[in-house]
């Protein structure tokens, strides 16, 4: 059975992505439960995630031994680990994919190392290995958007490879994200290749936004910086889809969409709640409006599926409000411009940590295995 508030979400405009994969989640049929029930149209993952993965499931053991006798190095043996949890969530939400003309949903992202982040040259050479290795039109690629991320995004785009643009804080990194979508269409179509099934979704993070404000709040202690709690994100947020808004009914745009381009989605990222003085559905309900993605680990989606609450849209008409928002935290002398850059550079190390993390765990499983059948340990 459907569950209605999570199809109301739906049918108000909002795309429902799970943000989490495991192997033990496709195989057991649970994703295919996820996308009949609630209504999940595309998935997420990242190296925090198929760390997690790995360390709890069990369905990892026989590629890992054949990796181990294969002789494998831990880089390669993750970049074969994940991909094949990419290929195989792929090929479940592949009907989503068809259903919906291949214009977005039905989709899996499958993401850089982020080793790479300041590396724009090794960032697209990534994109292009994990593209052709993965080989499913329904994948999509994500970049982070760094300063070095950018051209990277550029020239995925311009080659065909559907991009999830990940870790976006500020408004005028968005910006930035959409001129280098534009300009990788436009590259693309003077390449002659085909717009119209190239996708993107510009992920924009929500919730740490508030975790990195808050505190600063707290400290200053006045009745106005009270009254300022959590609207940080939320207002971050709305002005960044008042400004996807302007780029997308721009005359640059125009040309393209008359190509057959699509729109890159906002994608509301990082919609878990951390405060628990909130209502644990704050991120998800609060930014609603026809054409965005929210993607929501899985305690999120549960909560939205026993109490959220549609109540028309949430982000259009708000704008004023949250330009107010933005203005009192500068008036109170928190600078947004540095809350931002400290947050996408804790983003990336956080990534890399992870990654890192993942490799030790692939590390530990390979040495395992290779203990079992009795060869000597992996290095």
């Amino acid at each position: 059975m459907t569950n209605a508030n999570l199809a109301a979400l739906s049918e108000a405009g909002v795309a429902v992505w799970l943000d989490d994969l495991s192997r033990e989640l496709v195989q057991t049929g649970r994703l295919a439960s996820l996308v009949a029930e609630y209504s999940v149209a595309g998935v997420t993952s990242n190296p925090t995630i198929f760390a997690t993965a790995l360390k709890k499931g069990d369905r990892y053991e026989d590629q890992v031994r054949e990796l181990a006798t294969a002789g494998v190095d831990i880089d390669e043996a993750v970049f074969q680990i994940t991909t094949r949890d990419v290929r195989e969530a792929c090929d479940v939400l592949r009907p989503i994919h068809d259903k919906t003309g291949g214009k977005g949903d039905g989709r899996v992202s499958l993401e850089v190392d982020p080793r790479l982040a300041r590396d724009t040259a090794a960032t697209i050479e990534s994109a292009r290995v994990l593209w052709s290795a993965v080989d499913r039109e329904n994948l999509y690629i994500k970049i982070p958007a760094t300063v070095e991320g950018l051209p990277a995004i550029t020239a995925a785009i311009s080659e065909g490879i559907s991009v999830n643009v990940t870790l976006i804080f500020s408004l005028d990194r968005y910006r930035a994200v959409m001129n280098a979508f534009l300009t990788g269409l436009e590259q693309a179509r003077e390449k002659g290749i085909d717009l119209a099934p190239i996708a993107s979704v510009a992920s924009f993070f929500v919730s740490r936004v508030d975790t990195a404000i808050d505190p600063q709040l707290d400290k200053i202690g006045t009745d106005e910086a009270k009254a300022l709690r959590g609207k940080a994100a939320l207002a971050n947020a709305r002005l960044a889809f008042q400004a996807y808004e302007e780029v997308f009914s721009s005359p640059r745009w125009q040309v393209l969409a008359e190509a057959g381009a699509q729109v890159q989605r906002p994608l509301w990222a990082s919609t878990g709640v951390k405060d628990p003085a909130y209502p644990d559905t704050l991120y998800v309900s609060e930014l609603v409006t026809d054409g965005v993605v929210n993607t929501m680990p899985g305690s999120t989606m549960e909560a939205f599926a026993d109490h959220g609450t549609v109540t028309g849209d949430t982000i259009k008409g708000s704008y004023a409000e949250a330009e107010q928002v933005m203005d009192g935290l500068e008036r109170l002398g928190i600078s947004y411009t540095k809350v931002v850059e400290d947050l996408e550079t804790e983003a990336v190390d956080k990534f890399e940590k992870s990654w890192t993390e993942l490799g030790d765990s692939v590390r530990d499983e390979l040495e395992r295995a290779a203990a079992l059948a009795g060869g000597s340990s992996h290095e």
